[in-house]
């Protein structure tokens, strides 16, 4: 078992260091409840405003945010899932995911690769590489960012490789209150997993953020929702729970991936 613990609240826009006292005591009231990971939204150290961020955020700040960030996992050690913009090789930019352990450490990484949206797509690249599945706290752990998870096909390449927990930090407008009541739940059934998925509340530049984050069991099933405001929830993963979803209907087990083949794409 593991206490994973989810942030919901509002970023200001290119604010850094309010957005990193807001993570730091989410991160302090995380670990004081014993929980051993604390789910961020997607780009909340920065705030959610693709155009904007992209063209107001010095990205020779970055690694002093890293750096930061890995500071209060550090200092109150607890481990961190936190979203940012990252710049690649060719000078792109893409949305990543980084997930840290209790000490600081980078343990995973994670670039976007379903994009949301005209801004989106124009101040950010779409990454390709599948996401990748590490053990944390005795779980295996992957990692996706808000639009990846309404792609059933992303979360399945996730469980393929052995996820029982994908943390998904997001940044959804209102009016989508389906993903997280409907969506987000299928994914957990279909794949038998645990899924977390971390929003914002109130708005943000030109975005009214839903909130309504959540925590999916394997079989369906809320551990915990949130309204519309500021809020932290808290859910326990549990390994038992996976072992009696995949065993009660076998659906990784008894998938026909030869035959899906020949149905074409």
């Amino acid at each position: 078992m593991m206490l994973l613990a989810l942030m919901q609240a509002n970023a200001v826009v290119l604010d850094v260091e309010a957005n990193m006292r807001t993570i730091d005591a989410h991160a302090k009231r995380a670990a004081s409840a014993g929980a051993g990971l604390l789910l961020t939204p997607e780009l909340f150290p920065v705030g959610y405003a693709p155009g904007r961020v992209r063209s107001g955020l010095d990205p020779a700040r970055l690694p002093a945010i890293r750096d930061a960030l890995a500071g209060i996992a550090r200092h109150h050690g607890v481990g961190l899932v936190y979203s940012l913009p990252a710049v690649t090789g060719d000078g792109g930019w893409q949305i990543t995911a980084t997930l840290l352990d209790s000490q600081g450490a980078e343990v995973l990484n994670y670039a976007k690769v379903h994009l949301f949206g005209g801004e989106e797509r124009e101040a950010f690249g779409a990454a390709q590489a599948a996401p990748e599945v590490v053990h944390f706290a005795g779980v295996k752990t992957s990692l996706l960012i808000c639009y990846d998870v309404e792609f059933p096909e992303a979360v399945r390449a996730a469980a393929r490789r052995g996820a029982e927990l994908v943390l998904v930090p997001t940044a959804l407008s209102r009016g989508f209150d389906a993903v997280p009541q409907v969506l987000i739940r299928a994914r957990a059934l279909e794949s038998q997993l645990h899924v977390a998925y971390a929003n914002h509340c109130g708005s943000e530049d030109a975005y009214d953020f839903l909130g309504g984050s959540v925590i999916a069991a394997p079989d369906g099933t809320l551990l915990a929702a949130a309204g519309d405001s500021a809020e932290m929830l808290f859910a326990e993963i549990s390994l038992e729970a996976v072992r009696e979803a995949r065993e009660a209907v076998p659906y990784l087990r008894e998938r026909r991936p030869e035959t899906y083949r020949s149905w074409g794409d």
